[in-house]
């Protein structure tokens, strides 16, 4: 750089040479802004701002994202034969990023020596299209390119590919494509942009070339990067998806350009808002996160069968498929499509139980597809505490998982009248009888719960559903409320994430930083009057002593114990003295108020 300013220095003796000063310099900061920060970035803001391009697609090119509401993510790569082990070593944690010098800090040359044994000579793409088509998934996304820099698809851009480097020699993702295109599947390719831990100049990569000169950012993005990208967007037919993944610092002007050669040669797919920059079409959230609010925008939520999101020998901690359904009815009940993962091992082949689960999930599905597909989000606006609503026109349709033993199902604030309401499932229905109290609708249901692992009922309305959003206290099951929905005055409500395992992420929203008069207030809606227990979701330093208050003025107050993680305690019973809307405040008296933060309120009948 020294050259440069000296020469500058020169040419400000000359006035006549001013143009080619401006010039020199605009060269010089174009290049800084061509080569993203060198800050050490932390795995969530990896991620980049979930936001998009912007206007609403749902009716063009985004329409089939927007009705299919359920796809398959896979992560497959050179990590998948070494199964989250390294020199005899396991590393627990996600094991895609086993590389990672935050987990086994392999150096690239060892890393790219791994090609040469990747033999999965197991792989059927006809078996695990079948196997998404089976569960329900409208599509597949499959990692082209991880950040490890390893390409599963035949490219001329590099040689450390499937093809060339290892004994497999075929191309992955064209079986794929084309086995997904045979069974009606949509198909699309994740790819690490920013990342490449293999390659010089790409982010968290070698800093050097081979012979030693400096490795800039823009050199991989052009001889790489783009390239590789024009070759997933070219060579395996029309595709539906381009999923890039942490954008972190990349300069806006690449991204822009990745962008636009997307939109050129594949006009009708769709990229997640981790291109970064805004230049997305719809929003992918963090990891592993279902927003507990209605979001109206084109967004999908990522999870993964177990904890890690490619195959590691130990993890067996696979999602039951009632599980699975619990977090894809509560995705589209708040509006959203919900991708779920599956690692295939080192052979190429989903791990077994992962399989049953998912053909589990897939059956159900069959039976109630109104419940999922092109399905719109609940008009109450958050997750009920027996389970979640999603819509079709006029019908409301209610995912019921814990089922009342007491034969009443509840329903508070639907302010649309009801025409008829019918259990159903197996081309059958049985009618309810039902009947309104104050502004909650109860429903005379069998003791017994009629489908599993969810039941459905439908509920036909006279007009478009419309509900008071007020979280219910039900008379038979626990209310748990979240600080999302508290108003706070005097403190700081913040959604906060966190890793318990290395790269397994946690989130909520807190209220911390209480000042003395600092407090959280929900509203709620009683039905029946009476007793009930309260129970306070926190953590905190010291022994802390909380206060709640009802707008009648009962009051409970009590000390309990400090906790590092999140966890309920009982504070007693709080009372309700009428039905109706009423308003319920948190405080924290004593205690360390920098630190201690409160997660939600739990409302439980006395039975």
């Amino acid at each position: 750089m020294c050259h440069i300013f000296l020469k500058i220095t020169y040419m400000l003796r000359k006035r006549n040479q001013v143009l080619s000063i401006i010039a020199i310099v605009l060269c010089v900061l174009n290049s800084f802004s061509q080569e993203p920060k060198k800050s050490q970035e932390g795995m969530d803001k990896m991620w980049g701002e979930a936001s998009t391009s912007g206007g609403d697609i749902r009716g063009g090119k985004g329409k089939f994202f927007d009705q299919s509401n359920f796809g398959m993510f896979i992560h497959w790569g050179l990590y998948s034969d070494l199964a989250g082990k390294w020199n005899g070593k396991t590393y627990y944690g996600i094991g895609e990023w086993l590389m990672n010098p935050k987990v086994a800090n392999i150096r690239p040359k060892d890393y790219m020596g791994v090609a040469k044994d990747f033999n999965p000579t197991e792989f059927d793409a006809k078996a695990i299209a079948r196997l998404a088509k089976d569960a329900g998934m409208k599509y597949i996304v499959i990692t082209s390119k991880h950040h490890e820099g390893f390409a599963m698809f035949d490219t001329k851009v590099s040689e450390f590919n499937i093809v060339d480097a290892t004994p497999f020699g075929r191309d992955p993702m064209k079986e794929l494509s084309a086995a997904c295109h045979e069974l009606g599947l949509g198909f699309g390719f994740y790819y690490s942009h920013y990342q490449d831990w293999t390659t010089p100049g790409a982010a968290n990569g070698p800093t050097t070339n081979a012979d030693g000169s400096k490795a800039s950012f823009t050199d991989y993005f052009y001889n790489k990067c783009k390239p590789q990208v024009e070759e997933i967007c070219t060579n395996y037919g029309d595709i539906d998806f381009v999923w890039f993944d942490t954008p972190g610092g990349m300069p806006k002007e690449l991204v822009i350009e990745l962008a636009n050669t997307v939109r050129k040669l594949q006009p009708n797919a769709m990229m997640s808002s981790r291109i970064g920059h805004g230049m997305g079409d719809y929003v992918t959230h963090g990891d592993m996160e279902v927003p507990p609010v209605n979001l109206d925008v084109l967004w999908e939520s990522v999870d993964t069968n177990n904890d890690s999101w490619s195959f590691a020998w130990y993890d067996n901690n696979f999602k039951s498929p009632k599980e699975i359904l619990h977090r894809l009815i509560s995705t589209v009940g708040r509006g959203g499509t919900y991708m779920f993962n599956v690692g295939p091992n080192g052979d190429g082949v989903v791990p077994e139980i992962g399989t049953k689960f998912l053909e589990q999930t897939g059956k159900w599905i069959k039976k109630y597809p109104q419940v999922i597909y092109n399905a719109g989000s609940s008009p109450w606006g958050h997750a009920l505490p027996w389970g979640d609503v999603t819509t079709q026109g006029n019908s409301l349709f209610l995912s019921v998982f814990d089922w009342p033993q007491d034969g009443k199902l509840y329903l508070p604030g639907l302010k649309s009248e009801i025409t008829s309401a019918s259990i159903i499932g197996n081309n059958k229905q049985m009618k309810l009888n039902y009947k309104k109290e104050n502004d909650w609708i109860l429903f005379e249901v069998p003791y017994k719960k009629p489908d599993a692992p969810v039941a459905v009922i439908e509920v036909k309305l006279s007009k478009e559903p419309v509900a008071n959003q007020t979280h219910g206290i039900y008379p038979n099951i626990a209310t748990t409320i979240l600080t999302d929905f508290a108003k706070v005055s005097n403190a700081e409500k913040k959604s906060i994430r966190w890793m318990e395992k290395f790269g397994e992420w946690k989130k909520t929203t807190q209220v911390s930083k209480w000042e003395k008069d600092g407090i959280a207030e929900w509203e709620v809606n009683v039905l029946v009057p009476g007793y009930y227990y309260l129970d306070l979701n926190y953590k905190g330093e010291g022994r802390l002593v909380w206060k709640t208050i009802t707008d009648e003025g009962v009051m409970v107050q009590n000390e309990q114990a400090a906790t590092k993680k999140y966890n309920a305690y009982p504070m007693g019973i709080i009372e309700f003295k009428t039905a109706g809307k009423h308003t319920v405040s948190v405080s924290l008296v004593s205690g360390d108020l920098e630190t201690s933060s409160l997660k939600s309120i739990v409302i439980k009948p006395i039975q």
